[in-house]
């Protein structure tokens, strides 16, 4: 016990002995400033004034009584740090970090109470991550590329707090160049996932720039495909191929569901359209009497479902279903798990943006698998539908 005790207090001896050395350099260099300031301002009738006292909180843990040199016109500012400053730079950043990385404010102000011996207030953590809102803004109003091969669009309900809790959606668009490069292009926070909310998302994603879309693809939310098409009627639309499968063995009997899973694998591998129809007849043949509104469905559906045959094959892999955007929603959902409610759409926002920024950064150096082979087939697609990038901004 007594080891223990010792060694404490030569660690605090030691935390002590460094916050006085850094106090000391800190002030030695903001005097050196003001001498410098006078000098490079002998038009300046100024005198100095003495010092006041303040807090600074560095990653020595907090001085207490820094002394800062002033002069009687407040005309010096020194550049250790700005005006009312609490904190270095490199708190905010850390804060900011640990608060893309999932981490509450609560759990941020703890982990911030461990290190540097006091604690910060969840809503002084909130204001400090605050610095993103320009950020955000900026971001939701950047250019887009005028082409995009693929639009995937999807959907994740949170719990927002607003005067109480509910649950809102996040509506996210990822697009894809010919070139294969991925890219977050917009979030929306508010409201109950609809086709409506979808074409005034799509609406903004063109304004934006994206005028011209080969292929959107998503999951089978009624009215999804006409939003797409009142916004890009040249586009296709693909129906993700896993929600209607899981959909289908969800209403069948457990001990008909591998041979219905086999039978509807043939349809969506097959190598064409052509071959398709006849996996489709052969399902509905073997199905129909048993499932016979599960046969209609999928006559229903094919179109939608099987328009990435029309593709190059070696991006089909990329294009059938929505996995890649799911693996985002997920990311996002993780990043929001700590945050039983969100206590605004600010705070959505923020988390999202700085997911967004950072996949965007991971992903500005990374094509999708086959779209490199892929791509020459793709520019044609976009030249016979929209005519070459002058035509297009000739016929603007």
């Amino acid at each position: 016990m007594s080891t223990s005790i010792g060694q404490n207090n030569l660690e605090n001896q030691l935390d002590e002995l460094v916050r006085s050395f850094v106090q000391e350099k800190l002030e030695t260099i903001m005097k050196e400033e003001m001498n410098q300031f006078f000098e490079e301002n002998p038009e300046l009738k100024n005198y100095k004034n003495g010092s006041y006292g303040r807090q600074l909180d560095t990653k020595y843990g907090r001085i207490q009584d820094l002394q800062v040199p002033r002069d009687r016109e407040n005309s010096f500012q020194t550049q250790v740090f700005q005006p009312y400053q609490r904190y270095e730079q490199w708190l905010g950043e850390t804060i900011i970090t640990m608060y893309q990385k999932g981490m509450s404010t609560r759990e941020i102000g703890n982990f911030l109470e461990r290190i540097l011996g006091h604690a910060y207030a969840p809503g002084t953590i909130s204001n400090i991550t605050d610095v993103v809102m320009e950020d955000i803004r900026a971001w939701q109003e950047r250019s887009l590329q005028k082409r995009y091969a693929v639009l995937y669009l999807d959907g994740t309900y949170l719990k927002l707090r607003r005067d109480d809790v509910a649950n809102e959606v996040v509506y996210v668009v990822i697009g894809v160049t010919e070139d294969g490069f991925r890219e977050i292009l917009g979030f929306y926070v508010g409201g109950q996932e609809s086709s409506l909310g979808w074409e005034e998302v799509l609406s903004d994603i063109y304004r934006r720039g994206c005028e011209e879309v080969l292929l959107g693809i998503f999951d089978g939310l009624p009215g999804l495909e006409e939003a797409m098409k009142a916004i890009y009627p040249k586009a296709d639309v693909q129906r993700c191929v896993f929600h209607k499968v899981r959909n289908t063995l969800n209403k069948v009997r457990q001990k008909d569901r591998s041979a219905i899973s086999q039978d509807m694998k043939a349809i969506y591998q097959s190598n064409s359209n052509g071959e398709a129809e006849e996996q489709l007849d052969a399902f509905c043949e073997t199905w129909q009497k048993k499932y016979p509104k599960i046969a209609k469905s999928w006559r229903e559906d094919f179109n939608a479902l099987t328009t990435f045959l029309n593709y190059p094959s070696s991006i089909r892999p990329m294009i059938y279903t929505t996995n890649i955007i799911e693996r985002t929603m997920k990311e996002f959902k993780k990043r929001l798990k700590t945050m039983n409610s969100l206590p605004s759409e600010e705070a959505v926002e923020k988390v999202i943006y700085m997911v967004s920024d950072e996949c965007n950064t991971k992903w500005s150096t990374r094509k999708l698998r086959g779209f490199k082979e892929a791509s020459p087939e793709l520019h044609a697609m976009f030249e016979e539908r929209y005519g070459s990038q002058t035509e297009s901004e000739e016929g603007k």
